[in-house]
């Protein structure tokens, strides 16, 4: 159905509303962490980087952040190579989405993530503690890497959706069947579908919390956590504030990409 030109209108004066709720506010903060005095008035006599220089000579934040980019690249890689399997399996046997299989993927996302942090801690607490493993780096990187195969498995799925299987068909026709007939047909028309999903998964591994509450154990503390943390201390404040603001801020890079690249597969590739 074709949206009048008035609806269009105010559709897109929602979004920018929206936007205007989600980022005026951090825009505001990265304003401000120019000018250290806040007592004086805008613009400031002279700008200066003071909360930046801070924000970047925190160790905290910086270990924390580093926690973080380990964190989900590792997530995103598990959850790619799952979801490059599940690819093979949906692609093979054509049932997008209404197996058991793609039941037990799509579940963690209809559970609160407390539901899912609490049931990671206690199956990690079941069966790895008494083999010697603890909570860690590891197990942070299981419970993300448990919502990020359902971004990238969705992203698959809708795109063999949009498929109409012809070329798996003439595939097999020329003799080419299962991990041959993926790699050669499948596998490039969902590649660009897997990278989307799984740009969108790093950004999901930056502003996820309560999983990694669950999974983290101590001396493990990622970039969400370190902020969530430090909120309430005075002295941190404004680093907190700047570190926020720039996370957020660059997370729209990866998320952006991601919707260019799921546009391209539904238009034949055009970006």
């Amino acid at each position: 159905m074709r949206l009048s030109r008035s609806a269009r209108i105010a559709l897109r004066a929602a979004a920018g509303l929206g936007f205007a709720v989600i980022y005026g506010p951090l825009l505001l903060v990265l304003v401000n962490s120019l000018n250290p005095d806040r007592s004086a008035g805008w613009p400031p006599s002279g700008l200066t980087l003071h909360w930046w220089s801070a924000a970047w000579h925190n160790s905290g934040a910086r270990q924390a952040l580093w926690v973080s980019v380990k964190a989900g690249l590792g997530a995103t890689a598990v959850a790619l190579v799952l979801g490059t399997l599940i690819a093979f399996a949906v692609a093979r046997h054509r049932f997008f989405g209404r197996d058991a299989l793609s039941f037990v993927v799509v579940l963690p996302i209809a559970l609160p993530g407390i539901v899912t942090g609490i049931a990671l801690n206690s199956a990690f607490g079941t069966v790895l503690e008494p083999l010697g493993v603890g909570l860690g780096l590891f197990t942070v990187v299981v419970g993300h890497a448990t919502f990020c195969i359902v971004i990238v498995f969705n992203n698959v799925v809708a795109r063999l959706r949009r498929s109409s299987g012809s070329s798996e068909e003439a595939a097999a026709d020329l003799g080419a069947h299962g991990v041959r007939a993926f790699a050669d047909v499948t596998f490039p028309a969902i590649r660009s579908a897997l990278l989307a999903g799984g740009l969108l998964a790093f950004a999901l591994s930056f502003d996820e919390i309560v999983v990694t509450t669950f999974t983290a154990g101590p001396g493990v503390e990622t970039l969400p956590l370190w902020i969530y943390e430090n909120m309430t201390r005075p002295q941190q404040a404004p680093v907190v504030s700047v570190v926020a603001a720039v996370l957020v801020l660059l997370s729209v890079v990866p998320i952006y990409v991601a919707q260019r690249l799921s546009a391209g597969t539904a238009t034949g590739g055009r970006v």
